[in-house]
């Protein structure tokens, strides 16, 4: 598939060049600094140096005072108390953190996963009658709950007090909790407004210890439970999250709580330095796959223990789910495929639409998001559950997915989500007229350049400046992820010196020995994936153009930089 490549804006060149002098290190190395707003010496100081000073006082958080006193209520009168999240890592990972904080602090305090299948997503009916049941008098709802204004309402009927605590954007009521945390919400005055749910819950047991004269240390034990939400649930790793994430991912090296060690093992990352790409692509996927397969709460189970015997089995537990999950998107995306490339309507369509009854609703997300690698196209895919079709979508890069699904809400039971990615539920039989509606919206509002796939590109590099040197200061930008993504660059006119190869099980792959002309004496490797069939275009001496990032590579024993090609350009 082709790619566009853009380069990103450079900057002002004379903050650039004030910058690299500053600090002593290459211009291509100050221009990412300024791109990513940074334009001074102390700015580059501090994004080069997280510390945990830095973190804001929780009290600037709107409702904090309240949500702390009604928790010192409920602990200095022996309340029952209810720890509530979603089913997916940033909830799992927030309900273990507040539940292993305040299970020694509480007389008695359980936790509550909703099941995915049966009550879906963020605070239910069921579970409310479950805590009224138990004689729970205080919930503390964790990356949920600030647009369940009539659940929040259902609760006090029952005697029941909420606290909020979210990171999404509220809807135009606020619900009547006892306390709402999050710094969303308008008239909060709290100064970063990218936190993980799980990051919320942080502050407020960083409240907690403020007010009771614990150690502000005391937070340091959960950060690797903070990062691993960060990373999963993909928010913005700047400002007090990337100060979490640089000392989340210490803690998940150094120090991890059992559960997480567990999946260390279960994952094979025993020996390297996990980095926030381990944690998206093998930490996640793991605790995801409990609340996909059967139940969130295992996820809870792990995260919370003390046993390592205990974390053992339930981690292999939930890699049995992992791998069951993984042969059932893998199927589902064969059948999809399939469905796509034997009707040439859908191909001819600016969007897919699928719909089949029998395909299983935990992975549908991941379906839609493999096959918009595959075709490029805003995607929906949807099951039958409960007698209802329900999906998820997923969309293009610049495409407003969330605007088009609410073009079509007189068919919709309900929906939600954001710009790129969404759920929705309809009657079986308006289907096919979604299906119409749907592209018809897609195909009048969408330009012919966002049906491409993008590469951005950061800044163009000349090979003879990368050296270990160059590769010091770059490491310093990690932890890498949203709005500080790992580099990109641009190397014109390279050439394979002869010695490259396509590698893999069919030579799916190529493994080249690039020179460029400015050096030809500078030889490095690079890998370039799913690329082998341009092997015989570029092994006759024929310069090309690349974008990459830059990697460390070991083998037995020997670490080398390597250039990790995205896409490859022949003229």
């Amino acid at each position: 598939m082709n790619k566009n490549w853009v380069i990103k804006a450079p900057g002002n060149e004379d903050t650039i060049a004030s910058l690299s002098r500053d600090l002593e290190i290459e211009k291509s190395l100050a221009r990412l600094l300024v791109q990513r707003g940074i334009t001074t010496r102390e700015e580059a100081l501090e994004f080069f140096h997280p510390d945990l000073s830095n973190l804001h006082d929780p009290y600037l958080m709107k409702d904090m005072d309240l949500a702390v006193k009604r928790i010192r209520e409920a602990e200095q009168a022996g309340e029952k108390v209810m720890v509530y999240g979603d089913y997916d890592v940033d909830g799992t990972t927030a309900v273990s953190l507040i539940y292993s904080f305040f299970r020694n602090r509480f007389r008695e305090v359980g936790y509550y996963i909703p099941d995915r299948y049966h009550e879906g997503y963020g605070i239910s009916l069921k579970g409310i009658d479950y805590a009224a049941e138990q004689g729970c008098t205080l919930i503390i709802a964790l990356d949920c709950g600030i647009k369940a204004v009539e659940k929040i309402d259902y609760a006090k009927m029952k005697g029941i007090d909420f606290i909020i605590c979210d990171h999404h954007n509220p809807g135009d009521v606020i619900p009547a909790a006892v306390a709402v945390l999050d710094p969303k919400q308008e008239g909060c005055p709290y100064p970063y407004k990218e936190l993980s749910g799980c990051g919320v819950g942080l502050k407020l047991i960083q409240a907690y210890c403020m007010d009771t004269g614990l150690p502000a240390e005391m937070i340091n034990e959960y950060l690797d439970l903070a990062v691993v939400s960060i990373a999963s649930d993909i928010v913005p790793i700047t400002g007090e999250n990337r100060v979490l994430a640089y000392y989340g991912l210490k803690k998940l090296n150094e120090d991890p709580s059992t559960g997480l060690k567990a999946i260390r093992e279960v994952a094979g990352i025993r020996c390297k330095e996990i980095d926030i790409e381990d944690i998206v692509f093998k930490i996640g996927p793991r605790i995801n796959a409990a609340g996909r397969m059967e139940s969130g709460r295992k996820a809870v189970d792990l995260l919370v223990s003390d046993h390592p015997e205990e974390a053992e089995i339930i981690s292999k537990k939930i890699n049995s789910y992992n791998l069951d999950r993984r042969n059932i998107d893998s199927e589902i995306t064969r059948q999809a495929i399939e469905m796509i490339r034997s009707d040439p309507r859908i191909q001819e369509r600016n969007s897919t639409v699928l719909y089949n009854p029998v395909w299983h609703k935990g992975v549908i997300g991941i379906v839609a998001s493999r096959l918009l690698e595959y075709f490029y196209k805003p995607t929906v895919i949807l099951t039958r559950s409960n007698g209802l079709a329900t999906g998820s979508a997923r969309s293009v890069n610049g495409f407003d997915l969330y605007q088009a699904i609410e073009s079509c809400s007189d068919l919709l039971i309900n929906f939600g989500g954001h710009k790129y990615a969404a759920g929705l539920t309809m009657k079986v039989k308006d289907v096919p007229q979604f299906t119409e509606r749907f592209d018809e919206i897609v195909s009048e509002n969408i330009t012919p350049e966002q049906l491409i796939p993008v590469v951005e590109i950061d800044t163009e590099l000349q090979l003879k400046e990368i050296n270990e040197g160059f590769f010091e200061t770059l490491k310093k930008f990690k932890p890498f992820g949203p709005e500080n993504m790992n580099p990109v660059f641009l190397s014109e006119n390279v050439v394979d010196n002869g010695y490259g190869r396509t590698v893999g099980t069919n030579g799916e792959h190529l493994k080249l020995t690039l020179i460029q002309e400015e050096n030809p004496f500078k030889v490095f490797p690079a890998i370039a994936f799913h690329q082998g069939k341009i092997f015989q275009k570029i092994s006759n001496g024929i310069p090309f153009d690349i974008c990459y990032q830059i990697m460390e590579n070991e083998f037995r024993g020997t670490v080398n930089l390597q250039i990790n090609i995205m896409d490859i350009k022949l003229d």
